[in-house]
């Protein structure tokens, strides 16, 4: 019988088309093909996998970038690829929408948790288990946010399935009484199979549409223009963080609760 290892060691490459050896120890998430262009083109490296359903690219330093697509099952599988070889850590970079009065579109948000309403990471732990990102990881982010004197929220997400939900009166209302500062669809997958395959794991998280308000629905030409305005200040904040943790911030070490 084939190992699990021997599995993702073989579906990794499968999926992203880069071969094993080409990935890094530091790993940077994404729901966004361009991410991984501009990536490719600011350090001058190849990006693999334009015809598979991932599309990765790594530096000379070591670092990699991943499109792993949208929605929680594609999170739960790169975080399981990933145990292929067992990166340091891993920060995804997705956007949100904002539900307080206090996150506004641009903000970013540091999640101290995120609440697990998409279902699929119920395959990997009990519903009890909180789905947390690593907290040394997000703390060495922050400083890189202070340092650029950008605005910042944290707050519980909560991570659905659902992608159409805004005129769902009952969803609403749900959203409401759990309290979570914005709502998105993979970091609670990332932050719990992360959990379970122990890989130390964190999310930034941009503010891209406030969908409780009828004009803040996110439509294709609000998102252009959030991605216009921050999508790169969102890329090299993840650079950043993840090309000087390993040699100014603290030792990450997963701990099972």
């Amino acid at each position: 019988m084939i190992t699990k290892l021997d599995l993702v060691q073989d579906w990794l490459p499968r999926y992203t088309g880069m071969p094993l050896n080409q990935f890094g120890e530091y790993v940077l998430l994404t729901n966004f093909r361009g991410y991984v262009t501009r990536f490719a083109e600011k350090f001058s490296c190849a990006v693999y996998g334009i015809d598979r359903p991932m599309q990765a690219a790594t530096n000379t330093d070591g670092l990699t970038i991943i499109n792993f697509g949208i929605g929680s099952p594609n999170a739960a599988t790169v975080m399981d690829l990933l145990t292929a070889y067992t990166p340091k850590a891993v920060l995804f970079l997705g956007k949100c929408g904002g539900l307080k009065r206090s996150t506004e579109i641009g903000h970013f948000i540091l999640p101290i948790g995120a609440i697990r309403g998409e279902g699929t990471s119920d395959d990997y732990l009990p519903k009890l288990v909180p789905a947390l990102p690593s907290f040394k990881l997000h703390k060495f982010v922050s400083e890189k946010l202070v340092n650029r004197h950008l605005d910042y929220r944290t707050g519980v997400v909560y991570t659905t399935n659902r992608r159409v939900w805004e005129h769902d009166d009952d969803f609403r209302r749900q959203l409401i009484e759990y309290t979570p500062i914005a709502i998105d669809m993979e970091t609670a997958t990332i932050f719990a199979v992360g959990h379970k395959n122990q890989i130390a794991r964190g999310a930034l998280l941009l503010v891209s549409d406030l969908p409780m308000t009828p004009e803040g629905v996110k439509t294709q030409l609000s998102d252009q223009k959030v991605s216009q305005d921050w999508s790169d200040v969102h890329l090299e904040i993840g650079i950043e963080s993840l090309s000087k943790i390993d040699e100014q911030g603290e030792q990450i070490k997963h701990f099972q609760y």
